[in-house]
């Protein structure tokens, strides 16, 4: 029987508590606030657990150590915030067309460049998808509670060995920094999805890649003693060797979207709170859904029937779900802590007739339930 047990701790140290118990053995990364804590928590933690803790000189070479680590088969995470994010975005994009598993907490801050550090934001939603150059598509995953630093992060391991690519787990300060009771509970084996092994042991039988449909191949090690394990960022063919042909650079710009955006229905994670009869809902991701919690129940205090719809994956968007929220209300009102970057991919798939409204904050504070309401009742007037 599974261990479970209840503990008071910060988000951002149960970040690395559900890293290490989905099979996380290696972390390598460089203190930035508000994320410091999650590599503080490895740096104690793993030793226990027979991994390694590195820290590197910089988040160029975090990133790039993540990748190695998981050529070398292990399960690897690292952690940082809004400027260190910017230096992985190079590497990340390897990890992307190499199809390396990791995991990158993104604890965010405000910005751009060095911005208010420790103060909260939700700024880079757009960068998480489109922040590496080139056409791919990214798993981000977005908690809004303790609980979910911890459950979510098992999820984050899964869908990045399941689909072969880095997960970014796209946190917050406030959620980071929070402090809230858990219960911790060691997941069974068969919760725990690890990497495909290959079923030959032949060199010319072997491909680390499967251009053929939108299912991952099998990977190994690098350093296995029976077969070489190619890799590249180079556009390369099924053995992993480079292959610049026109037919191959769209056969796999095509491969490296669709094995996600085909699988969206086993990825997409999605919560709906007073949904059933709902005619005001509220779009919301991260720190922003406990405002906005707070808000549908002041909301339907005052007699308006308004629902939550709370997206915990954020890429791929969760569009069928956005979808039916806004053919079910007449209005919808996005919470973030941006200028509207949700909110904008809320109205793309706005086909009908909903009022779409933004509820935004972008001075280092937590919006507040009152303000979303007030967005909704100046609406009204």
């Amino acid at each position: 029987m599974a261990k479970v047990e209840k503990k008071f701790m910060e988000g951002n140290e149960a970040m690395t508590a559900g890293a290490i118990a989905a099979g996380a053995r290696f972390f390598a990364g460089y203190p930035i606030s508000p994320s410091s804590e999650v590599a503080k928590a490895a740096a104690k933690e793993l030793p226990r657990h027979g991994g390694i803790y590195i820290q590197m000189e910089d988040e160029l070479s975090s990133m790039a150590a993540l990748l190695g680590a998981s050529l070398a088969g292990k399960k690897a995470f690292t952690a940082t915030s809004g400027p260190g994010f910017s230096l992985m975005q190079e590497n990340l994009g390897l990890g992307i067309m190499s199809e390396l598993p990791c995991v990158l907490y993104n604890v965010q801050r405000s910005g751009p460049s060095t911005g208010a550090a420790t103060k909260p934001a939700q700024g880079d939603l757009m960068q998480a998808k489109y922040g590496t150059h080139g056409d791919h598509s990214i798993i981000a995953l977005s908690p809004s509670s303790v609980q979910d630093c911890y459950d979510l992060s098992i999820t984050a391991f899964n869908l990045a060995e399941k689909y072969r690519t880095p997960v970014i787990f796209l946190a917050d300060e406030v959620v980071g920094h929070l402090r809230e009771t858990l219960t911790i509970r060691e997941p069974e084996p068969d919760e725990i999805i690890n990497r495909k092994a290959p079923a030959t042991k032949k060199q010319s039988e072997f491909r680390p890649y499967d251009y053929s449909g939108t299912e991952v191949a099998p990977m190994v090690a690098v350093g296995d003693r029976d077969l070489l394990m190619r890799t590249t960022g180079s556009t390369h063919d099924e053995k992993g060797e480079f292959c610049p042909s026109s037919e191959n650079i769209d056969r796999v710009t095509h491969y490296l979207v669709d094995k996600i955006e085909k699988h969206v229905d086993d990825i997409t994670i999605t919560r709906k709170y007073q949904m059933d009869d709902a005619d005001v809902v509220l779009i919301s991701f991260g720190c922003s859904v406990r405002s906005s919690l707070s808000a549908i129940e002041i909301l339907r205090k005052k007699g308006v029937k308004a629902g939550l719809l709370q997206l915990v994956t954020v890429w791929p968007m969760p569009e069928k779900e956005i979808r039916a929220a806004l053919q079910q209300a007449k209005t919808v009102i996005v919470p973030e802590l941006n200028l509207g970057q949700l909110a904008g991919e809320v109205r793309k798939y706005n086909d009908y007739g909903c009022k779409v409204l933004q509820a935004n904050r972008t001075d280092g504070i937590l919006i507040t339930p009152q303000q979303i309401v007030d967005v909704y009742e100046e609406s009204e007037k």
